[in-house]
This record gives structure tokens, C-alpha cells and sequence, in this order.
């Protein structure tokens, strides 16, 4: 039996545990980013307009996953417990990281990618798990510290994956079912129970599909309109994997090489950021003030992006990006202290449904945006646009961010 963790004060064992959880998870899905699309077009014959379209098909189809099933397994670790619902979902995404390795066609592959996008869904259980562990005014940075796991992950997965596929296309697959397999084991032998059988609730449909738990929103002010922050904020941040390759390349001449040593450094800032910075500027100044900074640093950084003119311009708006950082763990630090203990996996879920809905707008949004900004014959010509675009969502949000949590306070 294993002795559920006493949520009355933080478990930082709990927090570096979740934290190797959610990286060793977010480098095995980072190792397969660089040689999906080769292994699709390989599979059509080299036909690279046919195999862009099935890629767009099978992101679109991953993100509506997310969409339904994040609520679903939030509520299942509101009534079950955060362990059960973490450890299963990593044994069966090591499974179907196999699955996608042995794929001889298309819709096999493509099955995989529909059960990676459930299984992926447990990340809002693992945001839970860090709510049941540690007290309200402290959610914050640890919520930065899960994020550092992404955007270390998002670095070492890539770069390793693109590195793997060099020897073998599908090698990055079986190497990404090792690491979700060892992850697996590794909670298994090391994670403790978060949610005492005291604070659990009964499963409810009416909660677990998408727009059941969005209605939990509906339950408080502030929460609704950080529920809109939260969607403008993903919206926004949907700019970065739909164009900045395209438009890096387009603009600057951008090879491979330097994307990938341009993702490196902005994974690091982002580190630093996540892990260094969030928790003591939330503790000086509360999340109220470290969420509208975040995104206004984030509606500066994308308005650098947008005009410069140059590659150093581009790299000078990544410190300025980084600082975006602030405000996801301010935001849901906010939101985690306006629900009960019983509905963290529940709120968790609601906000990553919202994440699944960005990402199902996003792109078509931004590379539209990205087509008419350079077409000729427009009579003008803005490839920066798309990142302008974000940068007025995150102004929208930041406006938004100020009115609805005027006059808060923890208490």
C-alpha cells in the first residue's frame, strides 16, 4: 500500500519526482517531432505536398484527442487518485511508441498518433498532482518548475531524435518507447498517492467531457476570465510550431542548423526562467503582477520577432520571449486556489481542453495569416504578421488579466 503524501505542507520529493515524470515524458514525444513527417512522406513515396497535408490531418487529429480526453482523465484521478491515472498512461504511451515503431502503413501510424494524443492527455494530472502537494501561495513556482521539465524536454527530445533518425527513421520511436517504459517504472517504484481517499469525488460524465468540465469556469468570476486568459494565452502560443519555420527560413535563410541552435537557446532561456525566476518574483510580487508582466513580455518578444529584420533581431527577442514564462504558472496558480481540493484533476483537465481547442484554431489561423502576409499581388507585404497577430491576443489577455483579477488576494 502506498501511503498517500500529506498535502497539508509541500513534498519537494513529490515536485522533483513530477518534474523527471514530465520530462522523461515530453523528450520521449520531442525524440519523434523531427521524423514524423519524413516517416509519412517516405510511406506516400516521397510525395511532399501529399504527406504536408497528412501531417496537418494527423496534428489536427492528436490536438482533438487532447481536447476530449485531458477532462476525462482528470476526473478519473479525482475519483481514482493522480498515480493510478499517471501510471498507466505512461506504460501505454511506451506501448504505443512500439506500436508506431512496427507501423507498416499509414493507418497504423496513424492509430498511434490518436492513442499518443489520449495518453499525452495525463500531463493535466501531473499539473494536479503538484496542486495536491503544495500550499496555494507556493503553486506558482511549482507550476514553473513542471514548465522548465517542457521546455528542457522540448530542447534534449528534438535534438535527439533528429540525431537518431540520421541512423534510422523508425529508431527514434523504440528509443522514445524506452523512455516512456523506464518512466513508467520509475513512478512505479517511486511516486506516492497525492490525493487522500478523504478529498476524492465520484466520477461524473456530466464533469469529464470537454464541455462539461469547461462549465466548471462558470462557477466563479475570476475563473471564467482566467479561462479566457488561459485560451489567448494558448492561441497566442500556437504561432511558434505553425510558422517560425517557414517564416525563419523565408525571412532570414535559415537552414536546419540554425533553427536547431536557435530552439536550444530559447529552451534554455525559458529554463532559467521557469525554474529560477518564476517562484521569487511570484513571492515579491504575487500572481497577479507576474502574470500581466508575462504577457506583456510575451506581446513584446512577438512584436520583436515580427520586425526584426535581421536573424539578430530574431535572437534578441528570446530573453524577452523567456519572460512569457511567468505568466502560465501565475495563471494557473490563480486559477488552482479558486477550486477545491477534490476538483484540481478536474480544473486540470478544463485547462488543457482549452490548450486542445487552441491548438485545433491555431494553426490554420496563423499560416493563413503567414500566406496573405507575403502572397504577391496583396499589395503589401508583412511576414511578420502571424507573430504581430499574437502579440495583440497576449495585449488582449493581458487587458483581460487585469480586469478580472482586480482586487485579489489569496486569503
Amino acid at each position: 500500500m502506498h501511503t498517500p503524501v500529506d498535502v497539508a505542507s509541500p513534498r519537494k520529493a513529490a515536485i522533483v519526482f513530477i518534474f523527471g515524470i514530465v520530462l522523461l515524458d515530453v523528450i520521449a514525444l520531442g525524440i519523434v517531432i523531427p521524423v514524423l513527417p519524413k516517416l509519412i512522406e517516405t510511406m506516400l513515396g516521397g510525395d511532399t505536398p501529399r504527406a504536408a497535408e497528412i501531417f496537418g490531418i494527423f496534428g489536427t487529429s492528436w490536438a482533438l484527442m487532447q481536447f476530449t480526453f485531458s477532462p476525462v482523465l482528470g476526473a478519473l484521478s479525482d475519483r481514482f487518485g493522480r498515480r493510478p491515472v499517471l501510471l498507466i498512461s505512461m506504460f501505454g504511451h511506451g506501448l504505443d511508441y512500439v506500436l508506431m515503431a512496427l507501423a507498416p502503413s499509414l493507418a497504423w501510424l496513424f492509430v498511434g498518433r490518436i492513442i499518443s494524443g489520449i495518453t499525452a492527455s495525463s500531463f493535466s494530472t501531473a499539473y494536479a498532482y503538484i496542486a495536491d502537494v503544495t500550499p496555494p501561495q507556493k503553486r506558482a513556482g511549482a507550476f514553473g518548475m513542471v514548465g522548465a521539465a517542457f521546455g528542457i524536454g522540448f530542447v534534449l527530445g528534438p535534438a535527439l531524435g533528429g540525431l537518431l533518425g540520421t541512423l534510422d527513421p523508425r529508431l527514434p520511436f523504440w528509443v522514445a518507447a524506452a523512455f516512456s517504459l523506464a518512466n513508467a517504472a520509475y513512478g512505479w517504484f517511486v511516486l506516492p498517492e497525492s490525493l487522500p481517499l478523504e478529498h476524492r469525488m465520484a466520477f461524473s460524465w456530466a464533469h469529464a467531457n470537454p464541455v462539461g468540465s469547461l462549465r466548471l469556469f462558470s462557477r466563479h468570476p475570476q475563473l471564467i476570465g482566467l479561462a479566457g486568459v488561459a485560451f489567448l494565452y494558448q492561441l497566442a502560443h500556437v504561432v511558434l510550431p505553425s510558422v517560425t519555420v517557414l517564416y525563419t527560413s523565408y525571412r532570414y535563410g535559415w537552414n536546419n542548423a540554425t533553427m536547431g541552435l536557435t530552439l536550444a537557446a530559447v529552451g534554455v532561456a525559458s529554463g532559467i526562467v521557469q525554474a529560477g525566476l518564476i517562484r521569487p518574483t511570484v513571492d515579491r510580487f504575487g500572481e497577479r503582477t507576474a502574470l500581466i508582466a508575462g504577457l506583456l513580455c510575451g506581446a513584446a518578444g512577438f512584436g520583436i520577432y515580427g520586425l526584426a529584420t535581421t536573424s539578430a533581431g530574431f535572437w534578441s527577442g528570446i530573453p524577452v520571449m523567456a519572460l512569457w514564462g511567468l505568466a502560465g504558472a501565475a495563471a494557473m496558480g490563480l486559477m488552482s486556489c479558486l477550486v477545491g481540493v477534490s476538483e484540481q484533476g478536474q480544473l486540470q483537465g478544463a485547462n488543457a481542453s482549452i490548450m486542445a481547442l487552441a491548438g485545433l484554431f491555431g494553426p490554420g489561423l496563423f499560416t493563413q495569416a503567414f500566406a496573405r502576409a507575403i502572397a504577391p499581388g496583396e499589395g503589401w507585404h508583412l511576414p511578420g504578421a502571424p507573430f504581430l497577430l499574437a502579440a495583440a491576443l497576449l495585449v488582449g489577455a493581458a487587458a483581460l488579466a487585469w480586469r478580472v483579477t482586480a482586487g485579489w488576494s489569496r486569503e
